[in-house]
Parts: C-alpha cells; structure tokens; sequence
C-alpha cells in the first residue's frame, strides 16, 4: 500500500474519493445484504484481478485478458456444479504449497526471470490461486462474518503497520530489486501490530468469533501467535510477488480500475496467499 504525503495533492482526494464509493458499496453488501451479495462482490473482485493478472503477463491481448477471466469464472462455477469438498480442499492445498514452497525461491530470483519465458508458468499458476482465494473467502465467510473480516483486517493492519514503521525506522531494505521502499524495520512493524491486534481479538472478542481466538482457545497462545507471524509472513510474499510480476511486466499499477489506487490486483495482492491458508488453519479448529 502506497500513501500520497501531498496535502491537497489531488491524487490523494482521488484516493480518498475511491475508497469512500467502495466502502459506500462494500458496508451494505457486508452487513445488510444476504451472504450470496457478498459471494458476487468477491468473484467480481476475483475476475477483475484475473483480467489484470492476464494484461501483466500478456500485455496487449484484451481478447486474451478477457478469456483469461472467464476460464476462472468456469473453474470456480464448474467446482461449484461439483459440489464436491475435496476438490475444493485440494485447489485450497495447491495454492498453498505454492506459496511455501515455490513463491520463496521465485521471489529470491528478483528480476532475473524472464516473463517470456515464465508465462505459461503464470498463467496456470493464476488460475490456481485466484480461484482458491475466492473458495476461501467464501469458506471464511460460511464460518462467520467477523471470522473472515478479522482475518482481512489483520493483512490491512500489517500493510499499514509496515509502512508506517519503515518510513520512521526503516534502514534496511526488505527486497530491494522488487520493491524499494519496503523495510526490514517497517515489516517487523507490521508483525508487532500484528501481535497486539490478535491479543486484542482474543480477550474483547468471542473466542469462537475469530480465527486467533479459536486457534488460542485450542491450541494455546504460542501456537497463536506463531500463526498470526506465518500469516503476516505471507501478506507480505503476496505484495512482494505482485510486485515482482509488475516490474517483470515493466508497469507500475496492475490496471487503474481504481483511481487513485491503480488495480485491483493491486489492493487485494496480500490476501492471496493468506486468506488459503488461513481457511486450511480454521479448517483445523
């Protein structure tokens, strides 16, 4: 997440104005709406950051960007016809041990790859995670609604933390090819915040209301905590990795659907590898 310093810039107003009109159509659909809304809310986010995922690694092609999302539409309605869990566990479980065994050693890489080359490889790889991402969040969801907000809101809380941290403290850069203005300090930030956030939720929220409290309530609060640094881990990988497919792809925002905060690809980069593997963990509890 990038913050414009500018007051009065009209960049920031634009930003301000975006974030307004999607909370004004998110807050309803939340809170007021039955949970199907909110199904359709999340596979439209999922096939607008399928169509930017396909302009990254194919620029130029809009046909191409355009099939790219509707083949994810049909995976997700043609697991959904299934309707069988295991298929939907198992596109679950392939995401995630994307993200712990393959993203680390792609992102170690920087922008030593070629996107020639890689494509193909990305391509199969976004019909993999965007699909899991949405069974996920609707996963979360059927538990409850605030097991699956305080679940989003830790990654926004470790976005923010980050930044805030690394422009006080930060010396040392996380990734430094990748994304410049990332810090060790500002990610350790994050990770604290983090930390204060799930106690917060265990002691002033229903145990049973969140995944950190179901996870101390079974397994005790070292485990806890050692969860919420995995997950803050991986929002972290998620926004390093977006970024790397975006200078490999020689742009600077996944689309500007967003005005003001470029694509959506580019808001929802960090839950695509947490909100998968936080549906396996609460899937444990």
């Amino acid at each position: 997440m990038q913050f414009d310093q500018t007051s009065g810039n009209p960049m920031l107003k634009t930003r301000i104005f975006t974030a307004l009109v999607l909370l004004a159509v998110l807050l309803p659909i939340l809170f007021l709406l039955p949970g199907i809304y909110l199904s359709g809310f999340f596979l439209l986010v999922v096939l607008l950051a399928a169509w930017e995922w396909s302009r990254l690694i194919a620029p130029g092609s809009q046909l191409g960007a355009i099939l790219y999302s509707t083949f994810c539409l049909l995976i997700i309605l043609g697991l959904l016809a299934l309707n069988r869990s295991e298929w939907q566990f198992a596109l679950l479980a392939m995401a995630v041990l994307f993200w712990f065994f393959n993203a680390p050693f792609i992102l170690a890489r920087g922008l030593n790859l070629s996107l020639d080359k890689w494509r193909y490889f990305y391509s199969i790889l976004g019909f993999i995670l965007l699909p899991a991402t949405w069974f996920a969040l609707i996963f979360l969801r059927e538990i409850g609604l605030s097991f699956l907000l305080s679940t989003m809101v830790m990654v926004w809380i470790a976005d923010i933390g980050a930044y805030f941290m690394g422009k006080a403290f930060g010396k040392h850069r996380l990734a430094a090819q990748i994304s410049p203005g990332k810090s060790i300090e500002g990610a350790l930030g994050g990770l604290l915040l983090c930390y204060v956030y799930a106690v917060v939720c265990v002691f002033y929220l229903p145990l049973d209301a969140t995944l950190f409290g179901s996870w101390a309530m079974r397994y005790g609060w070292l485990p806890m905590l050692l969860m919420v640094t995995v997950l803050t881990a991986f929002s972290i990988f998620g926004d390093l990795f977006e970024s790397q497919l975006k200078r490999l792809a020689g742009v600077k925002d996944s689309s500007h659907l967003l005005p003001g905060h470029g694509g959506v690809l580019d808001r929802v980069d960090a839950l695509l590898p947490v909100m998968p593997i936080a549906a396996l963990l609460a899937g444990l509890v």
